[in-house]
């Protein structure tokens, strides 16, 4: 419910005013001074209150229109089919209201049954860059004009000639007569650190960032000036048209990657709302590794069919949605850049910075991810550094001020040797972690006692941080076994250890050893083993002795266990540190078994069916089939064996295919495979959608 105004129309007169004065500077001068989410609010709380009093919208109200006005110095250009704006939402409990009203606007337009039909869902980045279409004729680009209002932009061809990512001529032969291509226009901010250095060695001012840089390029009458700027483009999107190719928006980016235009990374299809949105969660931790700036997520229908059918309001489209979090950026300076050592030996560099204040927190301290990202963007000690925060993530570095450089500030020494036990360090093969492969490295046993005592692990009460500390630095821990030898005689000893909080500790500890196999595999904090995969491998094979013995083949049939998984986990049990810890702990009384769960019918149209997925699949990742198959009951191995039921093979199988091929296993390609989510086949052991 909207929330009641003492005075309506004083309030409403307000947020227009204040609105209009924000999109001019916006929109035509390209001079904000305020957080696109700050503005997003006004125009939510405008809304609101117009929605609550209909009978003062005005036609000139900002709730009406889409953006402002072009600028002066430029020739107007009109879009054929208008460039809405989208619709924001903030929080997951909008999202999904936003899910619900599109299922149901689908089935108020359809004759679908009650559920509603299938929708795929297409999760983008939302680049924050400055909207623009570009026109091609005949396979030359005939016309580029920024969204302007909706309907009428502003030309600026003659600087999209410049903008890197933007061919002049399309490549292929499959592209229609008339295609518009819309996407962003945008700035990296490797590329606004290297003008920024050049601009302060020739006494120029600098630029604060890459969005009010590329707006006030891309609207320059010089295109020398915007080529000099290294703008790039990323597609997102389609508007006029004639007799497009496809029917689909995955399609419809691979069809201009065709072209020779840039689609917008990291896009992803799902197969339902609730799959694209838990996505959306998992693609903002990832921020950190982009080079250009990200206000947001977008959610959009993937089949223009039905697209079509949910259409549009005055101002947005009815079928996508962004998914907008709280940024905030401020800028202070990294003092000292020191590593942790984690429970998996991963060491992993962390800044100390001059505390500052971001979204009314103070922070001191930012994490720097791993060795390759402080290398890839330059951050060295002393340092002045632009630091984000983005909704709940922990706050990052975007860039370095590298014109605000101190001379001779050295780079960072990465060590080649374990900060905590002097062990040389090792690199991941073909990953970017750097990690002690000391078992017994004090570091790495912090971090993996801290993660044994947790609740989803063994669940020791009362055994805290400063209390590991305090075993480790007296030398009365050194391995999990050892907590289950201590005394109340030892602990009392202990600085701020009462004899009341001994005796509870050594009992919590003696209670911890009845938890079980699962939660005793998950403390063991195996690389690569959670909660979910030590529960599945506990109940598959019962008891901590057949774990032990289980081969890499074995293991890796166990659903949701796969190759790397398997090998880890074997690798864990045939090494020395891995023998002695089940040893040890099996002889000091835990519990190192596990029931299985109760029999019951496999559930959904899988059930009972075994998929193994090869190869590079186009609109899935491995994990998205994975969980496509086991939320409609099947379940899923990285080998193939006489037990495998289908094999879904994409681009590049390799071996795996072969002995699908040899072993008579029934082969599904990608469309198949999208047949049987849609539910537009049944499957079974003797049979695939042609033989159907």
């Amino acid at each position: 419910m909207p929330s009641p105004a003492a005075d309506p129309d004083r309030e409403i007169e307000s947020l227009r005013n204040e609105i209009r004065q924000h999109d001019q500077l916006y929109y035509v001068e390209a001079k904000p001074v305020v957080a696109d989410h700050d503005y997003d609010k006004l125009m939510h709380r405008l809304k609101e209150l117009e929605a609550a009093h209909p009978e003062k919208i005005t036609p000139d109200s900002p709730t009406q229109r889409v953006g402002d006005q072009p600028a002066p110095h430029l020739e107007p250009a009109e879009h054929v089919t208008p460039m809405l704006s989208m619709d924001n939402t903030f929080s997951q409990e909008e999202l999904q209201k936003f899910g619900e009203r599109v299922q149901k606007l689908l089935a108020a337009e359809g004759d679908s049954e009650e559920g509603g039909e299938p929708i795929e869902w297409v999760v983008e980045l939302k680049i924050d860059g400055v909207a623009i279409s570009l026109l091609y004729e005949q396979g030359r680009l005939t016309r580029a004009a920024t969204r302007g209002d909706g309907r009428v932009g502003d030309n600026i061809t003659h600087n999209a000639r410049t903008v890197l990512g933007v061919p002049l001529r399309l490549l292929g032969d499959d592209y229609p007569d008339v295609v518009e291509v819309r996407g962003e226009v945008y700035m990296t901010n490797s590329d606004l650190v290297a003008l920024n250095a050049q601009r302060t060695a020739a006494g120029e001012a600098t630029f604060a960032n890459t969005r009010n840089l590329t707006a006030g390029a891309i609207k320059t009458l010089d295109p020398r000036v915007c080529a000099a700027r290294k703008i790039r483009f990323f597609a997102h999107g389609v508007g006029q048209t004639d007799d497009l190719p496809v029917d689909n928006h995955m399609d419809f980016l691979a069809a201009i990657a065709r072209w020779g235009l840039p689609a917008t990374p990291m896009v992803q299809r799902f197969g339902s709302f609730k799959e694209a949105t838990e996505h959306c969660e998992q693609l903002i931790e990832r921020l950190h590794e982009l080079d250009f700036e990200v206000d947001g997520l977008v959610l959009k229908v993937n089949s223009f069919a039905q697209r079509a059918r949910l259409g549009a309001t005055s101002k947005s489209p009815r079928w996508m949605v962004a998914y907008k979090f709280e940024k905030y950026e401020a800028v202070t300076t990294i003092h000292e850049i020191k590593v942790n050592v984690g429970k998996t030996g991963a060491v992993t560099p962390y800044g100390e910075l001059e505390p500052v204040e971001i979204a009314g927190t103070t922070v001191s301290r930012v994490t720097l991810h791993n060795a390759e990202e402080v290398e890839r963007k330059d951050i060295r000690p002393g340092d002045t550094i632009v630091v984000e925060k983005a909704g709940k993530i922990i706050p990052h570095v975007v860039r370095v001020e590298k014109h605000l450089r101190k001379e001779n500030l050295a780079p960072f020494p990465f060590p080649t040797e374990c900060p905590r036990c002097g062990t040389e360090l090792v690199k991941d093969e073909g990953g970017v972690y750097i990690r002690c492969p000391n078992m017994s490295c004090p570091g790495r046993m912090r971090e993996r006692l801290m993660y044994f005592s947790s609740r989803s692990a063994m669940d020791i009460d009362g055994l805290g941080e400063k209390l590991i500390d305090q075993l480790l630095d007296a030398g009365l821990v050194t391995t999990f076994g050892d907590l289950y030898r201590l005394t109340e005689e030892q602990l009392v000893e202990l600085e701020r250890v009462g004899a009341k909080s001994a005796s509870n500790l050594v009992n919590a500890i003696e209670v911890s050893k009845s938890r079980g196999l699962a939660r005793l595999l998950n403390g063991l904090a195996i690389r690569h083993v959670g909660t979910t995969v030590a529960r599945v491998i506990a109940q598959s094979l019962g008891s901590l002795e057949a774990v032990r013995q289980a081969t890499v083949e074995q293991l890796a049939e166990i659903n949701e266990v796969g190759d790397i998984i398997a090998e880890s986990v074997h690798d864990f049990f045939h090494s020395e540190y891995g023998q002695q810890t089940a040893a040890d702990l099996t002889s000091l009384g835990l519990n190192t078994t596990e029931e299985a769960p109760p029999e019951s019918e496999a559930a959904g149209p899988l059930g009972g069916l075994t998929f193994v997925v090869t190869g590079t699949l186009e609109g899935y990742t491995r994990d998205q089939a994975h969980e496509a198959i086991l939320q409609r009951g099947g379940k899923t191995a990285s080998s193939v064996s006489k037990s495998t039921d289908y094999l879904l093979a994409g681009a590049k199988a390799g071996s795996k295919l072969a002995k699908a091929e040899k072993l008579g296993v029934k082969v599904l390609d990608e469309a198949s495979f999208n047949q049987l989510v849609a539910g537009e086949w049944q499957p079974s052991v003797s049979g695939t959608p042609e033989d159907a």
